[in-house]
């Protein structure tokens, strides 16, 4: 029997990837509330930089910015996770099961970009302090922004491009929500191709991403050796919220690549506990670390929460 006449129509696929969870609804509520706090401060510190003319500066666009990719990148899979957990809803129909991968996949690529070029922001503030402003204006800031999401949906669209042409054998999806490689699995095709396509893109974005920060990092530690105390005071708290972030979105991904070059073969359990801790970690830890850590916005936040008792 042929490919063609083996495959199918499918009209939703079947989540099978969390039926060995154990607790499963205790573990949909923990990931439910997690999930509803970090949409909630990802947009208070939305709503406080919009709001505040004061935060209208490149940092704090580039920090909305990573808001905007957080609540993206959080909400393309967890609402489904905590959807079969919670409720024991285990089907996703055929479209938004591949809107929720490019979505996916977008806000990934996204938040390695949002951090790339956090990274330049800093380099550009410690290396030519008086020439900033020159620089980076609001302006230049909005329209490398706007060229990233283009740049990161041309590579995100070869994800469902290469996977909707391919004859399906079963609606069966092996793992939490519609990844690619759950996708690929459900197809008559041979996956390693595929497995490989996907993992020379992500190596080539992550190593690009995570190499430019590195390079960014040098360049700071050898500028600030120029700078006050005062000054480096100053530049290390803002950097280090930074690394911060940085570290909570690259260690889950360098340990599952790491692992798997080693020939360490993972449960479906902890697979899927290292994948969750990469869509909800980043997503609860970010908006936290600039919050607290950011002066101007913690300042800006007590104001808001103040004029607000005040007007009650």
């Amino acid at each position: 029997m042929s490919l063609q006449n083996a495959s199918f129509k499918v009209a939703e696929f079947i989540i099978a990837g969390l039926d060995t969870t154990k607790s499963p609804l205790l573990v949909g509520v923990v990931m439910l509330i997690i999930y509803f706090v970090s949409v909630v401060a990802n947009m208070v510190n939305i709503v406080i930089i919009i709001y505040s003319r004061k935060l209208h500066k490149p940092m704090y666009l580039l920090i909305c910015d990573l808001a905007i990719v957080d609540i993206l990148y959080t909400s393309s899979a967890s609402p489904t996770m905590i959807a079969v957990l919670v409720s024991g809803i285990k089907t996703i129909s055929y479209v938004p099961c591949f809107i929720q991968l490019f979505a996916f996949n977008l806000g990934a690529v996204m938040e390695m970009f949002a951090l790339a070029v956090m990274a330049f922001d800093r380099l550009i503030a410690v290396s030519c302090p008086f020439q900033y402003q020159r620089y980076l204006t609001n302006a230049r800031v909005l329209v490398v922004t706007c060229l990233l999401w283009i740049v990161a949906s041309g590579f995100v669209a070869v994800f469902p491009a290469t996977v909707i042409p391919l004859p399906q054998c079963n609606n069966v999806l092996r793992y939490t929500f519609c990844s690619y490689g759950a996708l690929v699995r459900t197809t008559c095709a041979d996956p390693d191709y595929y497995f490989n396509l996907s993992s020379i893109l992500i190596f080539f974005l992550s190593f690009f991403t995570f190499g430019f920060i590195l390079l960014s990092y040098f360049g700071i530690i050898f500028f600030v050796k120029s700078l006050s105390i005062c000054d480096k005071k100053k530049m290390a708290s803002t950097c280090l919220s930074h690394l911060i972030v940085v570290i909570c979105y690259y260690i889950p991904i360098l340990i599952v690549a790491l692992l798997t070059r080693f020939g360490v073969v993972l449960t479906i359990e902890e697979r899927n506990g290292l994948l969750i801790g990469t869509i909800l970690g980043p997503c609860i830890v970010n908006p936290f670390v600039y919050c607290l850590r950011t002066k101007k916005i913690k300042i800006e936040l007590i104001r808001v929460f103040k004029k607000a008792k005040i007007s009650q």
